[in-house]
């Protein structure tokens, strides 16, 4: 399913979020439901990163020990 640019100024998400927000719930189960949404980013995000990492050839270690920083300008001329 591809994301698309909302036309009403506000994304699909945020509507459903905000039929949920029109109830009032507990501050307990707005938390669990923060919660749920980090830890599904999260997720997701880590799969994305796995699959990139799979389709470029590479591995955790190649990674942490490739030094791939631009170098800083000089700060002293600015």
């Amino acid at each position: 399913m591809e994301a698309t640019a909302p036309q009403h100024g506000l994304s699909n998400l945020q509507l459903e979020l905000l039929k949920l927000y029109s109830r009032n719930i507990p501050d307990e189960d707005l938390l669990a439901i923060k919660s749920l949404i980090v830890k599904y980013m999260a997720e997701k995000a880590s799969k994305m990163a796995a699959k990139i990492m799979e389709e470029k050839g590479l591995d955790v270690d190649t990674i942490l020990k490739t030094h791939i920083r631009t170098p800083l300008k000089n700060l002293k001329n600015h």
